[in-house]
């Protein structure tokens, strides 16, 4: 498989203190990373692209490594997604390869987490914007953390590209109040509830 040609990352970190409501006095906060590699498929057809996968593992760990620090620590760490942005020479399939070792680093960090990591991708042009969505951590059917944050970048990707990004949170929305099952009414045994 060809070497991860890493062009640039990017890292974001919001807060939210209210949205018409009361200000809170914790604000939950969403984090980004964004790393712009040169996509090595591009512009032609791959059948064996599979072991690009293991070639991403380090970067996932990298970008989820820092995303845990921006947030002060795993144990601040409740949501999580993951999502690809696949320049216009690539195809959605060289998207995909990023689910497997996006969402493995995130929940190698997260020892706790055992809800499946949900995610996104397309092919877009220069400046596409994605929604990467975020779930809790441990339990897929946590309503109060269904979330998403829109990542992207004025440069990229390029045609030859590809943007991976992984998401996390450290808190339902700031105004939370749509019911369904809490984060202190997880069960935990099968990442749903």
């Amino acid at each position: 498989m060809p070497d991860v040609i890493l062009r640039k990352t990017a890292f974001s970190l919001e807060e939210t203190f209210h949205e018409g409501g009361p200000v809170s006095s914790n604000p939950p906060r969403r984090a980004a990373a964004i790393a712009i590699i040169q996509n090595p498929f591009a512009g032609r057809y791959e059948a064996d692209i599979q072991g690009f996968m293991e070639d991403l593992k380090p970067l996932g760990l990298k970008l989820a490594t820092r995303l845990v620090e921006m947030l002060g620590g795993a144990d601040k760490v409740e949501g999580y997604g993951k999502g690809a942005l696949v320049g216009a020479d690539g195809e959605l399939e060289h998207g995909a390869l990023w689910h497997a070792p996006g969402g493995y680093a995130m929940r190698e960090l997260l020892n706790d987490s055992s809800a499946i990591v949900p995610s996104s991708k397309k092919v877009g042009g220069v400046g596409s914007r994605l929604d990467v969505p975020i779930t809790h951590i441990n339990a897929s059917y946590v309503r109060s953390h269904f979330d998403t944050m829109e990542v992207g970048l004025n440069d990229a990707p390029r045609a030859n590209e590809m943007a991976l990004i992984l998401v996390m949170s450290t808190g339902a929305r700031v105004h939370n109040r749509a019911g369904g099952l809490a984060a202190q009414d997880i069960v935990g045994k099968d990442g749903l509830r």
